[in-house]
């Protein structure tokens, strides 16, 4: 954590960063367009921010990150012997990055391309089938073999590199790493655009608007979507299957944006259009590792009803989704948001459940999830002791995601 520590609630988040710019609750609460009860009740806990665009104003006012009020994790507990961020940190930030020129007297050993892209494709399944620690793992490696590849200048070299970048990049968001993301995203899209290969700069292109919705900039990834999503329609055939995979999970992509932003209109337009996409796919594939279909769709439909702030249509509609065709860490990533919704509904053993089913599929996903980790933490408040086993089951779920 960046300043506030990681047991704290968002509340007690907003509360420690207003009090050190100096700030009362009554001045900040204005700042946002808010009452000084509203948020005396949000500091408190009594009070729940289920919208994260108004948490974005709320970060903004106190000039933090959003990271910074939502608490993003870093690797703990199971992960100590994987927790290679700082070696991620160091391949991405090497000097010899700076200049081609500079450091081409320094000679690099040849890489195979076609093994790192091998390479790269396995990290690519470990991560979406729940393995967050291997891929922390293996990317200091893979970065600096991509690096060795832009050296030599090849088409398919670049194109290997965007890919190493893109995986970098959707970790590192993942992670809570949001600035070194952005590094990573950008590096995917020069390198993707270096490759001349229109597939792999619009899969580069989700990097960049994953990391941008990291950090809360929900009209920037709208823009970057949107032009990647134009630039491939007017390069590819659409039919393509590879093509109509990327075009559909930009404005998947995009959708969250707009529902972030509570643009309720383009929120449903973005879905509608990919849910075009996936009829003429017409069933779930994994093309690019975009883990588009039908399925994904409906998935999406659940996670943007969740930002938009209906949570009983996500109580109703979420848990008749049957996730299986996905890779784990889509499946994870949908039993949360139901999760978050019957919580918000307080039907606390619902959400447990549903946690529960998601950890014993990817319990790195799960541990290390700010918002498992603040759902937790409301079910642990409102737990009554004479809950007995089940309390003992939220105590223990609460404790393995240092929610408490």
């Amino acid at each position: 954590m960046r300043g506030a520590g990681d047991t704290l609630s968002i509340g007690e988040r907003i509360a420690f960063y207003r009090v050190r710019r100096g700030l009362t609750q009554s001045v900040l609460a204005n700042l946002v367009g808010r009452s000084e009860d509203w948020l005396s009740k949000i500091e408190r806990g009594e009070r729940e921010i289920r919208r994260l665009d108004i948490l974005a104003e709320l970060a903004r006012a106190l000039r933090v990150t959003l990271a910074d009020l939502i608490g993003q994790p870093v690797l703990v507990e199971d992960d100590r012997e994987s927790d290679d961020v700082p070696a991620i940190r160091d391949a991405l930030m090497s000097p010899r990055r700076l200049s081609q020129l500079l450091f081409n007297q320094t000679a690099i050993a040849q890489i195979d391309v076609t093994h790192t892209e091998r390479l790269t494709v396995t990290a690519w399944d470990d991560y979406q089938n729940g393995g967050l620690g291997r891929t922390v793992a293996v990317l200091p490696q893979l970065l600096a073999s991509a690096q060795a590849l832009e050296a030599e200048g090849t088409r398919a070299g670049w194109r290997v590199s965007a890919r190493v970048h893109h995986l970098a990049a959707t970790t590192l968001s993942k992670i809570g790493e949001v600035d070194l993301a952005w590094i990573a995203a950008e590096r995917a899209m020069s390198a993707a655009g270096q490759s001349e290969d229109p597939l792999a700069l619009a899969s580069a292109a989700r990097a960049g608007t994953h990391a941008l919705l990291s950090v809360g900039r929900y009209d920037d990834a709208l823009q970057v979507g949107d032009a990647a999503r134009s630039w491939l329609m007017s390069t590819v055939r659409a039919g393509e299957p590879e093509a109509l995979s990327l075009l559909g999970m930009l404005d998947l992509r995009m959708a969250v944006a707009a529902a972030r932003r509570q643009d309720r209109a383009t929120t449903t337009d973005l879905l509608d259009r990919a849910t075009e996409a996936a009829a003429r796919l017409g069933h779930d594939a994994n093309h690019w590792q975009t883990a588009f279909g039908p399925t994904n769709v409906h998935v999406h439909r659940v996670s943007t009803a969740l930002d938009l702030g209906d949570v009983a249509y996500v109580a109703e509609h979420g848990p008749r989704i049957d996730p299986s065709p996905l890779p784990i860490e889509r499946q994870v990533c949908h039993r949360i948001d139901v999760a978050r919704a019957y919580s918000h509904l307080a039907q606390d053993e619902e959400a447990v459940d549903a946690l529960l089913m998601a950890e014993q599929q990817a319990p790195q996903f799960v541990r290390h999830n700010p918002a498992v980790r603040e759902t937790v933490r409301a079910i642990y408040r409102r737990s009554p002791v004479t809950m007995g086993g089940r309390q003992s089951v939220v105590i223990q779920l609460a404790e393995r995601c240092r929610a408490v």
